[in-house]
């Protein structure tokens, strides 16, 4: 089966779709508002992989290299690359897209096409932003290029380097394809829920900025930054920043900017009441998913002259996770020794 549909997807299922489409798949499953959509399996990916490399010899080529030697990892990765996108892919591959691609959005109605590597948005690994996203994809002539894209960006520089460092298993790897249905974002944003800075479980941070969320991504704006206490639901903390730019649809396919201008700049992203909805789906998620979560969102208009909040992707939160699950000190046979030892610190 080359096409799955968010709907019959568990998080279970990521060795079929990858990490994002298990992920969506689980979200949709819960009743939690995510656009719709359906993944490429991981099976695609390995009929073609096996039909450019019959022998293998490509994932036993990257277990070979030295992650550190940059030079190296980006000549092996570069000709892996160029293979896949030049690949012809097979009749009943394409076809099985094309039905998805018009039953989802239509003829030439755009959508976002992003990689969902099986070994991504784990709580052992994230690699977040180190493989392809395209966004406002255009046509089926587009996505088809987009789909090649993406399976060619499990072989980066930047993706391969954090595998071995890893010691991730490349017959473990493989890529599946989500491919959902772009939302006309008014608002795109990144949301914690627990606070990025001091790890503070207690609250939830929301990052803001106009249009789509790749202006965000890729820092070519500072955010609004919002703090909502999980206990009250109060905003305890606000900034406004000045948002010169955003990001939005071509009419063509693809992104471009729009430069802002006067007050636009330093308007809100978010009112109040998206701040405590956002709040709100936040701690459904935490809650779905038993741990602190890294979720995408996006506030589209809902028709009405107001916003609704869609969420694109949700994934565990790494960073105080891997320090928490670091012991401060080692268990002593007595209480009292840890006050012994602390003395004998104090004394040197």
């Amino acid at each position: 089966m080359y096409v799955r549909w968010f709907r019959d997807l568990k998080l279970d299922d990521r060795l079929a779709v990858g990490g994002k489409g298990a992920s969506l798949g689980e979200l949709t499953s819960a009743g939690i508002p995510v656009p719709p959509g359906f993944v490429v399996t991981t099976r695609a990916f390995e009929t073609v992989l096996a039909a450019l490399d019959p022998e293998g010899l490509i994932r036993r080529e990257i277990e070979r290299l030295d992650g550190g030697d940059l030079e190296a990892v980006s000549a092996v990765t570069d000709k892996i690359r160029s293979r896949i996108a030049a690949g012809v892919l097979p009749g009943d591959l394409v076809r099985s897209v094309e039905e998805a691609y018009g039953e989802l959005a239509g003829p030439d109605k755009p959508v976002a096409v992003r990689s969902s590597a099986t070994s991504e948005d784990s709580s052992e690994a994230s690699f977040a932003g180190l493989q392809e996203t395209h966004l406002c994809v255009r046509g089926t002539a587009s996505l088809m290029t987009s789909l090649c894209a993406c399976w060619a960006s499990l072989y980066s520089r930047e993706s391969v380097t954090y595998r071995l460092r890893l010691k991730l298993p490349e017959r473990e790897v493989a890529m599946g394809v989500v491919v959902q249905r772009m939302l006309e974002s008014r608002t795109s944003g990144v949301m914690f829920t627990r606070s990025p800075v001091t790890g503070d479980r207690s609250v939830i941070a929301i990052e803001a900025s106009w249009g789509l969320g790749s202006a965000l991504v890729s820092g070519e704006v500072t955010p609004d930054k919002y703090v909502v206490s999980k206990v009250t639901g109060e905003i305890v903390k606000r900034t406004v920043s000045a948002k010169a730019l955003r990001h939005v649809a071509a009419p063509d396919g693809g992104v471009r900017v729009e430069m802002l201008e006067g007050q636009t700049q330093l308007q809100p992203a978010l009112n109040d009441a998206e701040i405590h909805a956002l709040a709100e789906v936040g701690k459904r998620v935490e809650r779905h998913y038993r741990s602190p979560q890294d979720i995408e969102w996006a506030v589209a208009p809902d028709g009405d002259g107001g916003g609704r909040v869609y969420l694109l992707q949700s994934r565990p939160e790494t960073v105080w996770a891997r320090r928490d699950a670091v012991p401060v000190a080692q268990p002593a046979a007595r209480a009292y020794d840890h006050v012994l030892a602390a003395l004998g610190k104090g004394r040197r």
